[in-house]
C-alpha cells in the first residue's frame, strides 16, 4: 500500500490522557508510543515531542469534547491535525487497548486512510457555541411552557383552550394574578388585552377551576424559569449578533433565500462556516448535512433508502425553513415540492427542498452571490416533452381525446 506521510502521529485522546503513537520508519513501520497528561502542561510536552520526532500530521478522533483541547494547543504548531469520525476508522474487535488504538491511527493516516472531518475556525467555533446554546435554552423554555398548561389542567384551568398563546399578553396577566392569589374567574377574565377576540363568558368559564396552594407554587416556579430564559436568550441574541459583525453581509445574502430568516442565517453560517472549500462540492456538503439517503445495497439490493445521520444542529433548522419556504407562491421551491409530493409524499418532498436550499446556500457563500429563484415554470421548460406527455395522458384520463398543434412562437 502506498505510503502518503512518513513521519505522522496517531493520537487516542480521553478525559485525562493522551496515549501518542509515532509512525518513524517507512519500511519496517516501527512506532513510538508515549502518554501524556491533558493538563495544559502535558498538551505542550506532547506538541514538543512531536516536533521533536518531526512528524508532519497527527490524527485523533472526534471523542466528545475531550479532543478539543488537544486541537486547540497543537494547531499552534507546525504540525497539520486531522480530525476523524471515530466509526469510520473503528479497529478490529478484539484488538482494543489505548496503545493498538493509537498505532492503528497512525497506520490509517500514514497510509492516507483518514477522511477529515470539518473543524470550524475559531469564530465560527464562538458562534456555534452561541446558536446551540440559544437552541437548548428555547427547548428548555418550551418545556417549562408546557409543565405551566399541565398545572393548569391540573387545576381544571382551560387557559390553553380559549388562548392561542398562553405566555401571550393576556395570559401571562392572569397567570401572574393566579400566582398572586386571586381565584375570581370574573377578576381573572377582565386582565385579557382589549383586542383579545375571545368572548368574555367563554373566559370566565375557561378560569373557573380549582386552584391550590401547590398549583400557585408549581406555576410561580416555572414562570421564574420562563423569565430566566428570557434574559439569556436575550443576552444571548446581543453576543452572536456581536460575533456576528463581520459575517453581516453573508447573514444578509442568506437571507434572500425563500423561507430562511435571521435566526436560519445565523444556525447556517455557524454549523458550515464560511470556507465551502470545507467541502468539494455542494453534493459533499448536503451528504454532511444528512439530507440524502445513504447508501445500502448488498446483492445488487437497495436495502434502505432512509435519510444519512448527521448534523443534528443544522437539519432541523433546515427542514423547518423549508416548510415555510414552500409556501411562498410561483417560486421554484414551491414547484418542486408540488412535483415531488404527488410520487414521494411531503415528507421525503421537503427533505429534497431542504437539500436545494443548502444547495444555493453553498454556492451563495462560496461566489458571494444573492439568491436567483427559477421560478415555478422551471419544470415544465426544462423537459417541455415530458411535461407535455404527463399533461396529455391526464386529458386522455378524463375521457378527452387530445390532438396537439404548436402555435407560433
Amino acid at each position: 500500500m502506498k505510503l502518503i506521510h512518513e513521519r505522522c502521529a496517531g493520537l487516542d485522546v480521553h478525559k485525562d490522557t493522551v496515549v501518542a503513537c509515532v509512525r518513524i520508519h517507512r519500511r519496517s513501520g516501527q512506532h513510538e508510543v508515549r502518554t501524556f497528561a491533558t493538563t495544559t502542561a502535558g498538551l505542550l510536552a506532547l506538541g514538543d515531542w512531536l516536533a521533536e520526532m518531526r512528524c508532519t500530521h497527527a490524527v485523533m478522533e472526534s471523542t466528545g469534547v475531550y479532543w478539543k483541547p488537544v486541537w486547540h494547543i497543537l494547531s499552534d504548531g507546525d504540525i497539520k491535525l486531522v480530525l476523524a469520525n471515530a466509526e469510520h476508522v473503528r479497529n478490529v474487535p478484539g484488538r482494543k487497548t489505548d496503545v493498538k488504538d493509537a498505532v492503528w491511527l497512525a497506520d490509517l493516516l500514514a497510509h492516507g486512510l483518514v477522511s477529515a472531518s470539518f473543524v470550524p475556525p475559531a469564530e465560527i467555533e464562538e458562534l456555534r457555541d452561541l446558536t446551540r446554546t440559544r437552541r437548548q435554552l428555547v427547548r428548555q423554555r418550551v418545556q417549562h411552557v408546557q409543565r405551566i398548561q399541565k398545572t393548569l389542567e391540573d387545576a381544571n384551568i382551560k387557559l390553553d383552550s380559549v388562548l392561542s398563546d398562553v405566555m401571550g399578553a393576556s395570559g401571562r396577566a392572569m397567570l401572574d394574578a393566579i400566582v398572586e392569589g386571586e381565584n375570581d374567574a370574573s377578576k381573572l377574565a377582565d386582565l385579557a388585552h382589549p383586542r383579545l377576540q375571545t368572548a368574555r363568558e367563554d373566559l370566565v368559564a375557561a378560569l373557573h377551576g380549582r386552584i391550590t396552594a401547590h398549583h400557585r407554587f408549581m406555576l410561580r416556579t416555572h414562570l421564574e424559569q420562563v423569565d430566566a430564559a428570557d434574559r439569556t436568550i436575550a443576552a444571548l441574541d446581543e453576543e452572536v449578533e456581536r460575533v456576528l459583525a463581520p459575517f453581516r453581509g453573508q447573514v444578509e445574502l442568506l437571507k434572500t433565500i425563500p423561507g430562511v430568516g435571521n435566526l436560519v442565517a445565523q444556525t447556517l453560517i455557524a454549523e458550515i462556516g464560511l470556507d465551502m472549500s470545507q467541502f468539494p462540492t455542494a453534493a459533499h456538503l448536503i451528504s454532511w448535512a444528512g439530507l440524502c439517503p445513504q447508501l445500502k445495497e448488498s446483492a445488487g439490493k437497495r436495502r434502505s433508502t432512509r435519510l444519512r445521520k448527521g448534523a443534528p444542529w443544522l437539519k432541523p433548522v433546515l427542514v423547518q425553513a423549508a416548510w415555510s419556504a414552500v409556501r411562498k407562491k410561483d417560486s421554484y421551491l414551491r414547484s418542486q415540492f408540488g412535483r415531488l409530493k404527488a410520487r414521494r409524499g411531503p415528507k421525503k418532498a421537503v427533505v429534497a427542498v431542504a437539500a436545494s436550499m443548502l444547495t444555493a446556500a453553498y454556492f451563495m457563500l462560496r461566489d458571494g452571490t444573492a439568491y436567483q429563484d427559477l421560478g415555478a415554470q422551471y419544470f415544465d421548460q426544462v423537459d417541455r416533452p415530458r411535461a407535455t406527455k404527463s399533461l396529455v395522458r391526464r386529458l386522455e384520463r378524463l375521457g378527452y381525446h387530445v390532438e396537439l398543434t404548436e402555435t407560433a412562437a
